[in-house]
């Protein structure tokens, strides 16, 4: 009877971390997803840093957006790393040829904590920034953590505050830390015990992999060191990724899951400063479960173990006020943190869940339903078959959302483009998976619009005529062949280059090419999409040729290119803030550019065009303009207004844009633009 029992338990248990496997993946994503969102990221990274190889800084990203989550609560963490500087554990290690350009910065940990170490110049020589950090003691010359956090702010965004080793502020919408590094290319002496504890997790290819890219130093000290104003944390943050690159995926949804239990039930309604535990610990946790093989099979049906093994070891270092580094295990990360009084009612928090068993996850909002359906249902059937949680058509607009977002490469001039476009060519040229030649694609097709809007600005001062004629000639080419292989919606920088040259018609006849292609009923554009006709048109076929036949995305205005004169002011003002582009939905500036060019040609077609704009930015109900834009697109709908003389209706335009939420910060002009109206 027992026996039954207890196996009907265990089914139970199976099939509710079934459902839970299923749902983490709607939540979290699943193993495809995780996959192409940190490949889009690496291979923008890796293009990025190849292109600003002569800088004397690198960035890197790294955080749970890095890893590939993207919860509401995951800010997206940089490490600026100051390439220029290189640390080493020992004198013997000086004589390094690649190292005989770099200002060698020798570590000094004999006084400091496990896990830090002081920083010391032994020839006394580096970067001015750095020197400015610098302290003497004892007669050595040592770089202060605390001055070169000050040093660096002035290189920080605006607007950012210190918040730990890190500058911390709001990017585009998105919190993000940035912290300055220093690098080392060898693995830590007091972390050479980590390897041989690597028996079954991760591999050795891994294991071998980490340990050849060293650690990084951030700019904080040990809270009881010696001289903690002035010590340097040693940061695996860059090994961390690459054990968490090596998870399976169940493993990575019960660190997922152990991220959404500390949000939404342990630190839920808590203050910043009254929480102890944070989103590091569960990582610990999860890596120290996996390497010790307390649960030997990582797979769907045990997601509940699995996460359960975790809890428990979350409890026991609670109870023992012990959280022990992955890699240093003497670093206490619970030390001064978790301890005293706020350690105790934490564990007595802890283990009332611990008494009540796994039901206490029900009180998570993300995790709770998955667990009530089968509660409520026992025989459901549960698929963990990818391809059968998501459409093939809500994958893609996963794919191509993240890839738009890291389709990021700044040029400012022509040599930029033409070392953007021979660096691709020499990519093209290697082993790449389908994610990346989709990438490279891109990424091609946004270097030659840049060119193209480059070139003829290029030329208004250094060409005679006839070679700006040649010019204007090779841009209208480069945004032709940019449109064969980008998104649909790339044909509208071929209007707007129209537009700009003052070929009315030209544009004209482009945007009813584009028309064609936007109103197809197998877009895909802002989460919006008809999935059985977008399988039917383009299902099954590789990304790149969905991206061309199937998607539109919006439309980029960078500010030292000016499009469209009508928005020169925006233009200008945000040319001096940290915006250097704005966002425009595809259909607001097919739209606004109708009604331009027939201002020219045709004031009845104008007319309608004008009465169409309108209409879609009234009615428009998130299909084709995202909420985020809608500032800029009723600010355009009022320029049109106000150029069209009807004053009234762009006063409110203009009034309704500065209800929105204010992604580009353009209040300014728009106030301006109000008052110019002289009603």
């Amino acid at each position: 009877m027992d026996t039954n029992r207890t196996q009907k338990v265990e089914e139970a248990m199976k099939n509710m971390s079934r459902a839970l496997y299923a749902g983490m993946c709607l939540k979290i994503g699943t193993a495809q997803q995780i996959g192409f969102r940190r490949e889009i990221a690496d291979t923008d990274e890796l293009l990025t840093n190849q292109a600003d190889r002569s800088t004397a800084m690198k960035k890197v990203e790294s955080g749970s957006h890095k890893e590939g989550f993207r919860l509401d609560e995951s800010d997206i963490d940089f490490m600026i790393l100051l390439t220029e500087h290189r640390v080493v554990w020992h004198s013997s290690q000086f004589h390094f040829s690649d190292m005989l350009d770099l200002a060698l910065i020798l570590c000094d940990s004999s006084g400091s904590p496990p896990g830090y170490t002081l920083l010391r110049l032994p020839f006394e020589v580096a970067s001015d920034v750095v020197l400015s950090a610098c302290i003497r003691v004892k007669g050595n010359l040592y770089i202060s953590s605390s001055k070169c956090r000050e040093a660096m702010r002035p290189l920080s965004l605006l607007g950012s505050t210190i918040h730990g080793p890190c500058s911390n502020g709001i990017l585009a919408g998105l919190e993000y830390d940035q912290a300055f590094c220093f690098v080392s290319d060898f693995w830590p002496p007091f972390a050479s015990s980590w390897k041989d504890r690597c028996l079954s997790w991760p591999c050795p290819n891994v294991v071998n992999d980490i340990i050849r890219n060293g650690c990084h130093f951030a700019a904080i000290g040990h809270k009881l060191g010696n001289l903690a104003d002035h010590e340097w944390r040693i940061s695996f943050s860059q090994a961390e990724h690459k054990l968490v690159y090596s998870m399976n995926h169940a493993q990575f949804l019960t660190y997922g899951m152990l991220k959404l239990f500390l949000n939404e039930i342990i630190n839920n309604e808590l203050d910043e400063e009254d929480q102890q535990l944070c989103s590091y610990h569960m990582k610990t946790a999860v890596f120290w479960a996996i390497q010790q093989n307390t649960l030997l099979d990582w797979c769907p049906e045990n997601l509940l173990a699995g996460f359960w093994v975790c809890f428990k070891l979350l409890l026991k270092w609670v109870y023992e006020g012990v959280c022990p580094n992955f890699f240093i295990p003497q670093n206490n990360l619970f030390f001064g943190k978790v301890c005293g009084q706020p350690q105790k009612n934490l564990f007595v928090f802890l283990y009332k869940m611990y008494e009540h068993g796994i039901d206490f996850l029900l009180q998570s909002p993300s995790i709770g339903s998955y667990i009530t359906d089968v509660l409520c249902n026992p025989r459901l059937c549960i698929t963990t078959d990818e391809r059968s949680l998501m459409s093939e058509a809500e994958v893609d607009d996963d794919f191509f959302s993240e890839m738009f977002k890291n389709d990021t490469l700044y040029m400012s001039n022509l040599h930029e483009c033409i070392k953007f476009l021979v660096m691709v060519e020499k990519l093209v040229e290697s082993p790449l998976t389908d994610c990346q030649v989709v990438m490279l694609q891109k990424h091609t097709a946004s270097v030659l619009q840049k060119t193209a809007s480059i070139l003829p600005t290029y030329s208004d001062s250094i060409l005679s005529n006839k070679e700006m004629y040649v010019a204007e000639k090779l841009s209208g080419r480069l945004l032709k062949l940019a449109a064969q292989f980008g998104f649909v919606s790339d044909i509208l920088y071929i209007a707007l280059f129209y537009y700009k040259s003052r070929r009315y018609r030209n544009a004209s006849h482009v945007l009813e090419l584009a028309k064609v292609k936007l109103v197809q009923p197998y877009l895909m554009y802002n989460e919006q999409v008809d999935g059985e006709m977008y399988t039917e048109a383009v299902g099954g076929q590789p990304w790149s040729i969905k991206m061309r036949k199937a998607v539109a995305r919006d439309i980029i205005l960078y500010n030292d290119i000016c499009y469209v004169k009508e928005l020169e002011p925006e233009h200008q003002f945000l040319s001096h803030s940290l915006r250097d582009a704005m966002f425009v939905p595809p259909y607001i500036i097919f739209h606004m550019l109708e009604f331009l060019c027939c201002r020219q040609t045709d004031t009845m077609k104008a007319q309608t065009a004008l009465e169409d704009l309108q209409f879609l930015v009234h009615h428009d109900e998130n299909e084709f303009i995202p909420i985020p834009l809608r500032d800029i697109s009723w600010e355009i709908l009022g320029i049109c207004q106000q150029i069209a003389g009807n004053l009234q209706a762009a006063r409110y335009s203009y009034q309704e844009s500065l209800r929105q939420d204010p992604l580009h910060e353009i209040q300014t002009v728009t106030r301006q633009r109000i008052q110019e109206l002289h009603m």
